[in-house]
C-alpha cells in the first residue's frame, strides 16, 4: 500500500489536473459548452439512448440533463424521437451536424494534446492512458449515484489514528459533468 506522502502528493497532481481540463474546455467551441459536449460525447461513444441513461451517464439529474440536451437540440446536434417501448420517453440520437460537431471537438482535442505531450514517447502516453483508465475503474468510472457510500473504504495510515468527531457533509446539489473523450 502507498504511503500517506504519495496520497497527498495524488491530492496535489488531482487539483493540478483542473488546469488541464480548463485549458481543454477553453478550445472548444463557444457554442459548445462542457455539458453539451458530454452529451455529444456520450451519444458518439454509447449510442442512441432514453434521456434518463444520459442522465446517469453524466451522474447529473434529470433538470440539468434536459437544458444540456435542450442545448444541443436547438442547435440541431441530436434529434429526440418517440421511445417505440414507451411513447412518453424520448430517445436520443445524433444528427450529421452532430457528429460534425463530435468530429470536430475530437480534432481540436487531440491536436492540443499531441502539443502538449509532443516530448512523451509513445510508451508514456500509453501508460498514462492505462493508469487513468484503471483509476476510473477504481472510482467506478465516478458514477456512484448520489447519496451512496463505498462500502469497501480501504484505511490509509492516518486512518488509524483517532479523530475528532465531525458532522456530516450533505451534498445540496449533483455533480457537474466533466468533458470527457
Amino acid at each position: 500500500m502507498a504511503e500517506q506522502a504519495q496520497y497527498e502528493e495524488l491530492i496535489r497532481q488531482f487539483s493540478a489536473f483542473g488546469a488541464v481540463k480548463r485549458e481543454l474546455g477553453r478550445i472548444m467551441p463557444s457554442d459548445c459548452p462542457g455539458g453539451s459536449a458530454a452529451v455529444l460525447t456520450l451519444l458518439g461513444r454509447h449510442g442512441d439512448m432514453r434521456m434518463s441513461k444520459l442522465a446517469e451517464l453524466l451522474a447529473v439529474d434529470m433538470s440539468v440533463t434536459s437544458r444540456h440536451v435542450a442545448h444541443v437540440a436547438e442547435r440541431g446536434w441530436i434529434d429526440r424521437s418517440p421511445d417505440p417501448a414507451d411513447k412518453r420517453s424520448r430517445i436520443l440520437h445524433l444528427t450529421p451536424a452532430g457528429r460534425a460537431r463530435l468530429a470536430e471537438m475530437s480534432r481540436l482535442t487531440c491536436r492540443m494534446l499531441a502539443e502538449r505531450l509532443s516530448d512523451w514517447s509513445d510508451d508514456e502516453v500509453s501508460q498514462l492512458t492505462t493508469l487513468m483508465t484503471r483509476l476510473r475503474a477504481s472510482f467506478d468510472d465516478c458514477r456512484v449515484p448520489h447519496g451512496s457510500h463505498n462500502a469497501s473504504h480501504t484505511a490509509l495510515p492516518s486512518d488509524t489514528e483517532p479523530r475528532p468527531p465531525t458532522t456530516p457533509v450533505v451534498e445540496q446539489s449533483p455533480r457537474t459533468p466533466a468533458i470527457t473523450k
